[in-house]
């Protein structure tokens, strides 16, 4: 697999792309792969998405098939990241037991589990829809759900997991950032990409889940007790547009993603915290996912890979 370089001040852009767009109206479920499970035991639907109903309300993105399609390609744009690999830090060859918050469809606990097999994985989420078909060392249970815009309290999950990470264990933590860029700064205040970001970052504080603190976590991982805590940072483009072989692939793939991304971070956010109809959300959810598809932006996210020592 190509070696995609990290935390690089500028990429080179390709001055003949591939296409004009890598997408056309139609065609974002041509790279999509279903890994998703077949049972689910709790839901509610609203807005015709499917949401979970174990803790109703906690959590504000969907898990129907199609997010769950769209989180089996995120764990694959890690990977690619991660040339092949699925963490960061540097842990012994025979880790004794791993914990993944936030599994979703469990399927980097499953592909961990396989790495590691004397190790035992326990993946943990909000809804239940893992594969029935596990690794022997790998399990699930339903529980609350990690990740950016899922935690109120960032500082009290880092002390509670230090307090259960063995001596020398590591916590790792893999997290975008939630505003988008463009190699010539930030995006105009007339994007359409912008003004949703803004809006998302606004309603997700007023739910009490703040969205824009990747960049504190590292900080806040030191405070809980971690040492050799390292923030690597990747420059993640979202489009065809750079020139480096492995870049335009990931942009290509994050691309698909971010246009699939739009809705389910965003419809319960827009709808039942800051008041919008679901007409008015589509509305502005079409002009993002148009801007997203163009070429006329180099427009990238920065990837955070942090990790932390145990004494």
């Amino acid at each position: 697999m190509a070696t995609i370089p990290l935390e690089e001040a500028t990429i080179e852009a390709d001055s003949h792309p591939d296409t004009d767009s890598a997408l056309g109206d139609d065609d974002t479920s041509s790279l999509t792969t279903s890994l998703a499970s077949s049972f689910i035991h709790n839901y509610v639907y609203e807005n015709g998405r499917r949401y979970h109903g174990f803790r109703q309300g906690q959590y504000l993105f969907p898990n129907d098939e199609t997010e769950q399609d769209r989180m089996d390609m995120l764990h694959h744009i890690y990977r690619l990241m991660l040339g092949g690999g699925l963490y960061k830090a540097p842990i012994s060859q025979s880790p004794q037991r791993i914990l993944d918050i936030g599994t979703g469809t469990g399927i980097y606990a499953v592909d961990i589990a396989d790495e590691f097999p004397s190790a035992e994985v326990l993946g943990v989420d909000l809804s239940p829809i893992q594969a029935q078909w596990v690794p022997p060392n790998c399990r699930f249970v339903v529980d609350d759900r990690n990740m950016v815009g899922s935690i109120a309290d960032w500082d009290r999950l880092f002390r509670q997991a230090f307090q259960h990470t063995r001596p020398d264990g590591y916590i790792e933590v893999q997290e975008f950032q939630v505003q988008f860029h463009t190699q010539d700064g930030d995006l105009p205040d007339d994007s359409s990409i912008r003004q949703w970001n803004r809006h998302l970052v606004d309603g997700m504080a007023t739910f009490g889940k703040p969205m824009d603190v990747t960049e504190e976590l590292s900080g806040k991982l030191k405070a809980a007790g971690s040492v050799d805590v390292q923030d690597h940072v990747l420059k993640t483009p979202v489009g065809l547009w750079p020139r480096n072989p492995a870049l335009k692939e990931l942009g290509q793939w994050m691309q698909v993603q971010t246009v699939e991304a739009v809705e389910p971070l965003s419809l319960a956010v827009f709808t039942r915290v800051l008041g919008w109809t679901e007409q008015q959300c589509r509305g502005l959810f079409a002009k993002v996912r148009a801007e997203f598809k163009g070429t006329r932006r180099q427009i990238y996210v920065c990837t955070h890979f942090i990790y932390g020592r145990r004494p």
